[in-house]
Order: structure tokens, then sequence, then C-alpha cells
């Protein structure tokens, strides 16, 4: 069981929270009449409650972290409209027009993040830069020219060159899609939630919502406080009001990143990605450090993709990760590691507007599909747009009740891998006693007919948890780099003493005391 990070000096955060402090909010501390309640404070979140407070809507938005502590602290921030899925795909799951709406609302996104940026005066390093897509080794150019083609049919700016503008290494063809852009996005939604407050919004931080209803008489409830809405949008990154609908047609995977020190001007100010299946990503961000003072600034890449809590060897995914930036880019230290969650879908575009087998005052956004930030920011405009009454082009491509027929096969596939994790039912645990995990160190043990959680922190104090995930009660696993229990069915995280961190469990792990008080009351 290895348990030692291999990038001593790296700092194992994100840059956004390692650079920017947001804004601090209180706990709800009381019950609460409003027009709109959203649940989730981060990209989706806050947008959609920045676009409804501006057009006069009231407004409350409850997160059980800090602001944008979930995914949106851990995004690379590329803003694209060349969409990960790649338009070829997309076109021949939702058709042409369906693949011209989906370039369409990317750069709406981009578009929207760069105005609210202006108005709000908001000095976030949002830059316009171009994207490039160069061919994994091995992969044949005639992959390119049909992307090309197809993003054309779809309206996006993009030409096929010879190679991208490095000096470092020639990636040989690539296609370079002009006109995206990246950002700084705490310092992007710092801003926005000081707007949102400016505009009558309230945001309440620290606070667990433990259920959503909808109808006539929609509430959320979050201990012992209710917070009655007339519409509700569950924005948290998958959603935790439902147990079937959605998570049957999305699976979580991880995906890991490094920031490493250029040279200024070393590298070309863009975005860069691959076609390798899980590609790789990469593009700059300016340091503003004592560093920045010598010349340099930050070069963030990710990649080593995996579904999550069904492999834990992120320490050679990170090595991996630096061996391959170290090959094409000038990169020095390493200042930072991190890990994501992203939701892919089965046909590769969000899931966005009235939740299915619900009220039509619930909406949802989910399915990032590694676009968090245009996606969530997609988010905003069309479900803003829904809860006004406007017509918006996107609401059926984005609809979270349709069916792609095209991607019964993955649908499928997803769903044989999630079947196939309850085998972990049956399987040895890891260790079989609590006396062999070292200090730091985690793992599962079975202990009778139960599989038990097992962490001992640095000092060497035991935590013993139910390893049942409270959503569909699946065995979770140690994820070593974010010391966090995964579950590898629907994505579910639990920091290491339990508590919940990500859905779709809205619940805490079990610890086992309670679990022993609980039999022991029963016989």
């Amino acid at each position: 069981m290895k348990r030692t990070s291999p990038l001593p000096k790296a700092k194992s955060q994100s840059i956004w929270a390692a650079t920017v402090k947001m804004p601090v909010c209180r706990r709800l501390s009381q019950d609460l009449e409003t027009d709109v309640c959203i649940v989730g404070a981060g990209i989706a979140g806050l947008t959609t409650a920045y676009l409804l407070t501006k057009a006069g809507k009231r407004v409350v938005v409850l997160d059980d972290g800090p602001l944008a502590s979930g995914m949106t602290q851990v995004t690379t921030a590329h803003l694209s409209n060349a969409i990960d899925a790649r338009f070829k795909r997309i076109e021949s799951l939702h058709g042409a027009e369906g693949a011209r709406l989906t370039a369409q609302s990317h750069a709406a996104a981009i578009d929207r993040i760069e105005d609210t940026a202006a108005e709000l005066e908001i000095d976030c390093d949002f830059r316009r830069v171009d994207g490039y897509l160069f061919l994994a080794p091995g992969d044949d150019e005639k992959m390119l020219e049909e992307e090309l083609a197809a993003a054309r049919r779809a309206g996006c700016e993009v030409d096929l060159l010879p190679r991208a503008p490095l000096d470092s290494f020639d990636t040989g063809p690539c296609l370079a899609f002009h006109n995206q852009a990246r950002v700084h996005i705490y310092k992007y939604l710092a801003g926005v939630s000081r707007a949102i407050k400016e505009q009558g919004g309230k945001i309440f931080t620290n606070t667990h919502v433990d259920s959503v209803t909808g109808g006539e008489s929609a509430e959320v409830k979050a201990g012992q406080f209710t917070v009655r809405a007339k519409q509700i949008v569950v924005a948290t990154n998958t959603p935790i009001n439902d147990r079937f609908a959605l998570h049957t047609k999305q699976a979580p995977y991880m995906t890991y990143v490094i920031g490493a020190r250029v040279p200024r001007d070393a590298v070309t100010d863009a975005l860069f990605w691959d076609t390798e299946d899980f590609y790789h990503y990469v593009r700059l961000q300016p340091l503003e450090s004592p560093e920045s003072d010598f010349g340099y600034d930050l070069l963030i890449a990710g990649g080593e993709d995996h579904k999550s809590g069904q492999a834990d060897d992120a320490d050679e995914r990170h090595e991996r990760l630096v061996a391959w930036t170290r090959e094409r880019f000038p990169i020095e230290d390493v200042e930072f590691t991190w890990g994501g969650q992203y939701m892919e879908t089965i046909d590769g575009l969000a899931f966005i507007g009235r939740n299915p087998l619900d009220d039509d005052n619930v909406y949802v956004v989910t399915g990032d599909c590694g676009q968090g930030i245009t996606h969530g920011t997609i988010g905003g405009m069309l479900l803003a747009d829904m809860i006004l009454g406007r017509e918006n082009p996107w609401e059926k491509l984005y609809d979270p009740s349709r069916k792609t027929v095209k991607a019964a096969g993955t649908f499928a596939k997803e769903n044989l891998n999630v079947a196939g994790q309850y085998v972990d039912w049956l399987t040895p645990g890891e260790v079989t006693s609590a006396d062999e995990i070292q200090p730091g160190c985690s793992a599962i043990m079975r202990r009778g007919l139960s599989k038990v959680a097992v962490s001992r922190d640095g000092n060497g104090k035991l935590t013993e948890l139910s390893a049942v995930c409270p959503h569909l009660q699946c065995i979770v696993q140690w994820n070593n780099a974010e010391k966090t229990w995964d579950c590898p069915c629907h994505g579910s995280r639990f920091h290491a003493d339990g508590q919940v961190i990500n859905g779709p469990a809205n619940r805490n792990l079990e610890p086992i005391e309670a679990n022993s008080e609980s039999a022991a009351a029963s016989n």
C-alpha cells in the first residue's frame, strides 16, 4: 500500500484556492421564503443566481461548504466551444442542428463570462486565446480532417495547421480553434458572488441541505431550517434529490492536474489538448507571487483519467503527467498537484432543465463532461431563461429527460460497469487488522459480513466507518491523492471522517460505533 507522494514540494491543492480567498458567508440561521432557492454555490449555482437577481428575482443560495468549494475549485478553467466529445460524435448523436447548438451555447457561455467580468469590473485574468488540438502518437491525420469538417459544419472558427505555435516540441498537424479563452475562476466567482449580494440575493455556506421537495409547497430543508420557494435549482455537480433518474445516464471520472513553473513567454498563451483517450490538456495561468518578479508563469497540465473509485495509483498518474508535460514543455518546479471529478454523460452533453420524475418547479444542472465552466455557465443562462419564462433554443438539446437512442451502447457499458462494482461485497479486505494500517494510511477491512473503511491520521488516531455508500450501497474505495473515500458506482465522495462532500449521496458514512450501538439496541 503505497501512501507517499512523489512530489513533496508541490502543494496538494488547486491554484485557485491557493491564490484567492473567496468571500466568507454565514450559515443559514432562520426559515426563509424566496422566489428561487439554489442548492450549490459553484459556477452553475452562482451564475444562475447572478442572472436571476439581476432580473429582479429574490434568490437564496445554499452550499454545504465555502463558496465554490466543490468541483468548481478543481477546474483548470479551459473555456472552449470545441466540445470534449468532439463534433464528429456530437453530430452523430444529436444531428447537425444539435452540433450547431452545442457550439453556439459553449461560445455564448464564454461571451457571458467575458461580458459579466466587464460589467462588474472583475480583474480575473480573462483572456481570449486560441485552442490547439493535436494528434497523440499513432493517431491518423484523417481524424483531424474529419473533425475539421464536423466543427465547421457546427459553426466553429477552426483551421487545420501544420503545427501548433510551440518551440518546445513539434505537435505535427493540428486544428486551431479560434476565439477560445481562459480565466481565473476564483477571481471571477468572487466578483459574481459580491454582485449577487448587492442585487439582493442571499448566500449561505456551510449549510447542508437534507431534502428538496417540489410542487405547490416547494421547500428545501437544511437542518432545523426551511427555505420555501416558488422554484428550486439543484446545482450540486450531480443531483442529490433523486436516486436513479440521471445517475444511470452519467458516470464519474477522476482527472489529475499539475501546475508547474515555466519561464515567462516560453510557452504560447493558448489552450492545448491531444487526441489521446483519455486526452491531455494544457494552458497557461499568469502568476501573482514573488516568482512572477523573476519572470515565471504557471503551466497547468491535466489528464491520466480513470473511473472514480476504480484506481488508487494517483502518485503514479501524477508522475506520468509530469513526465508527459516535461517532454513537451519547458517546465521547472511543480508547484501544485490536484485532482478533480467530472461527470461524463452517455451522449457528451450536460443535463440542464426540469428534473425528470419531479415537479415542474425543480431544475437540475449536471453532467459537465469535463467542460464544467462552460457547461455550468450554460446551465445558469438556460435555467434563468426557463424560470423567467423566456424561450431558449438550447432547452431541448440539454433536456435531462432526453433519450439519445444512438448512445444506448454507452449506456449499457457504463451500467454494466456499475453492476460489476457490487462484487466488492464478496471480496476480502485489503488488510485483515487495523494494526496493519500505518499513520496517514487507509484501507478497506472485512469484519464478518460487513466492509469497514478504516483510516489512521498522522497522529495515529483510528477512524472506522461503514464502507457502504448510502446512495445505492456500493463499497467505497480510498483515494490517496484527495484523501477521500470515493464510490466507484456513481461518484459519491466522503472525507476521511465520513463527511459527505459530493453527491449523489447526501448522508455521511456511518461510524462503526453508531452501527454497533444501533445493533445492540435492537437485540
